[in-house]
Formats: structure tokens, C-alpha cells, sequence
């Protein structure tokens, strides 16, 4: 069986940054596959074009741009904003809002978005709304694994996330509004957290 729209495909793979001697980003391997619905929207466009008519047991290489994986960095998506809103319960906790650090965010209309503290000083903090992966080129290789026809559980749409999926992490930040979500934790989408690997 070929993939096709609506087969449900379980493949390993090792991701690597640039090409195939690129520093490794991420692993599935063949005791924790990635599975996913083709055609549904849920991985990277490019990533499923290159997978298609592929069958079981068959190997895949291939290289993604950025401009084909998770965009170019977007200046617009790094912010300024200020410290107030970091505030909680009178107390700005500098273990968790420190650079590096990875805190979901909530725009004034409700959208969410990771953002990535790049700098703090006494009145600002300054965060990058771009996806981890935004401006690398990416290098994939791995086996496909199974291919069958989905379920229509399998085929109902979910809330999950996935590379290119539009979910946590993904969007640029339009508006000068934003909220912090106080209620999960830094932990995103994409790459690096499961079963929304690409």
C-alpha cells in the first residue's frame, strides 16, 4: 500500500540540522514511531510531498530549506514587553522567566504562542515568537514502517499538534497584547516533545 490521503503512516527517522552530517535534532526510533494521518494537515507540507507513494519498509532522505520547513526568522516576532505582565502573585520569578527559557504566551484575541526569552532587564523582557526551528534547513532520513488505511476515529480532526500545524509555537506575534498563560507549563510543541515530531 502506497501513501496516499487519509492512510495512517508510522515511520522512524533521525532529523538533522543542515544535512546529513548536521548536528542531530531529533530521533523516533522504530520502538517509538511517529504516526500520523496523511493529507490531514497535521506535518510539515514539504515533509508529507516527499513521503508520498512511498510504501512500507521503504527508506526516505531528504532535505528541507527553511523557507520550506519552519519559515525564516521574522524580526516582527521578537518583542519587547514588559516585565509587569511576568508578575505573579506580586513576584517575578527570575528560575522560570530566565533567558532561554520557554514560556506560553496568550495574545488579547486569544491565540497561543511560545515564546523564548532572548533578554530581561529592569522594566522589559524581550521574546522570540518564532518556532525553535525557524531559518534552518533541515536533513530527514528514516524508514517507513507501516502504511494502512486509517480509522475513522483516526480520521476525526484533533487538537493535536505537529510540524507545520499552525499549533504552539508556530505563529508570529502580531499585537503588542499579551498575556501570560499561567496555567501549563514551558513545555511546547514541535520538535523534541513526542508525538508532534516531524
Amino acid at each position: 500500500m502506497n501513501i496516499s490521503i487519509n492512510k495512517m503512516v508510522t515511520l522512524s527517522y533521525t532529523l538533522r540540522e543542515g544535512n546529513v552530517n548536521g548536528e542531530i535534532i531529533e530521533q523516533t526510533p522504530t520502538e517509538q514511531p511517529l504516526q500520523f494521518v496523511f493529507g490531514l494537515g497535521s506535518m510539515l507540507p514539504m515533509f508529507e510531498s516527499n513521503l508520498a507513494g512511498l510504501e512500507q519498509n521503504q527508506a526516505f532522505e531528504m532535505n528541507l530549506k527553511a523557507k520550506d520547513a519552519y519559515g525564516e526568522i521574522d524580526e516582527d516576532a521578537i518583542v519587547d514587553l514588559s516585565k509587569d505582565i511576568f508578575i505573579i502573585d506580586g513576584v517575578f520569578d527570575e528560575q522560570r522567566f530566565s533567558v532561554g527559557s520557554q514560556v506560553p504566551m496568550q495574545t488579547s484575541n486569544g491565540q497561543r504562542l511560545n515564546g523564548r526569552v532572548i533578554s530581561i532587564d529592569d522594566n522589559t523582557i524581550t521574546m522570540d515568537f518564532n518556532h525553535p526551528l525557524a531559518g534552518v534547513d533541515l536533513h530527514f532520513e528514516g524508514k517507513i514502517l507501516e502504511v494502512r488505511e486509517a480509522t475513522p476515529e483516526e480520521l476525526a480532526p484533533s487538537m493535536g499538534c505537529g510540524c507545520g500545524s499552525g499549533g504552539c509555537g508556530s505563529g508570529s506575534c502580531d499585537t503588542d497584547d499579551h498575556h501570560h498563560d499561567h496555567e501549563h507549563d514551558h513545555a511546547g510543541c514541535g520538535c523534541g516533545s513526542g508525538s508532534c515530531g516531524c
